[in-house]
């Protein structure tokens, strides 16, 4: 499975940003750009996804992880953020709400 670092995530500015945390945990506060499309619902919104390569974060990594590995089965080029919002947090990067 393809990972990134949130320090990584930081330096991207064209690759989008899938949050696939629950919506009151998005509405929280998330990574700014980021779209979100929860685990929960994902498979009602494959169409939706982007056609280009693209990253999945949640909370702290496991949640994306696991959606990385089904996208990736089903043809997407996704790559799981490590260590999620709570890392991007941490590391006292901005978030929106």
């Amino acid at each position: 499975m393809q990972s990134i670092t949130v320090q990584q995530l930081r330096e991207r500015t064209d690759t989008p940003l899938i949050d696939v945390r629950e919506v009151h945990e998005y509405e929280a506060g998330h990574v700014p750009g980021s779209v979100n499309l929860p685990m929960s619902t994902l498979g009602d919104h494959f169409d939706e996804l982007p056609a280009e390569a693209f990253d999945v974060i949640c909370q702290i990594g496991g949640r994306s992880g696991r959606v990385v590995e089904v996208l990736t089965a089903r043809g997407f080029d996704a790559t799981n953020v490590d260590g999620g919002t709570s890392e991007w947090i941490a590391a006292g990067y901005p978030i929106e709400q």
